[in-house]
């Protein structure tokens, strides 16, 4: 028994003997590498993705405050800025958008999916929604991806809001989903068919 009590702590101190890892050792951490290297890949995706890095990535305030860049474009700003949006994602957008602009921001209005609001709030994902008095309203609609009245009023809201600006106005348009090609067409500048005076920057996930 005392032997084998010396021979003990040399053996504790002793490298491993290199055929442990070889076989079914090996294949485990590999595995549990690439397990690691691909959670790492999966959060690095979804984090290029989160609206409040990628809105900061496209919008801008110069140290003054007077102007806004949308990627390579500036604007100038003095109490005349708008938002609409409409999309899965939009609801997040507009609650950085809104973080970033303050009180540059004068009015904005939104459509989500119906469901959308509640799932963010059971998720804790308090940085997607919107602040308690924010500027910016809110219609939930087209629940199921369907048509429906909600998505109608919305619609029209986003309408009301866009034909009532002027000239000196700008309109932030935050895009979300399948329709935000769209936003690529050559008539980008045209409003429900007719040739739009205010000035546009859209922004799409």
């Amino acid at each position: 028994m005392a032997a084998a009590l010396q021979v003990l702590p040399r053996l504790a101190r002793a490298p491993l003997h290199p055929f442990l890892w070889g076989g079914p050792v090996a294949r485990l951490a590999s595995s549990m590498a690439l397990a690691e290297q691909a959670r790492q890949l999966f959060e690095s995706a979804v984090g290029a993705v989160l609206p409040g890095p990628m809105l900061h990535r496209t919008l801008s305030l110069d140290p003054g405050g007077r102007q806004l860049k949308v990627r390579d474009r500036n604007f100038q700003l003095k109490q005349n800025l708008y938002l609409v949006g409409f999309g899965k994602a939009v609801l997040g957008m507009a609650a950085a958008a809104e973080e970033l602009l303050g009180q540059h921001l004068v009015q904005g209005v939104i459509s989500i999916p119906k469901g959308i609001r509640a799932a963010m709030e059971r998720a804790g994902k308090q940085e997607m929604l919107l602040k308690p008095h924010s500027r910016v309203q809110v219609f939930e609609g087209a629940e199921d991806n369907l048509p429906d009245r909600d998505a109608l009023r919305a619609a029209l809201a986003i309408r009301q809001l866009a034909e009532g600006l002027t000239a000196d106005d700008l309109l932030l348009v935050l895009i979300s989903g399948r329709a935000a090609p769209a936003a690529h067409r050559d008539d980008r500048y045209q409003c429900h068919g007719h040739p739009s005076l205010v000035p546009e920057a859209s922004v799409m996930a």
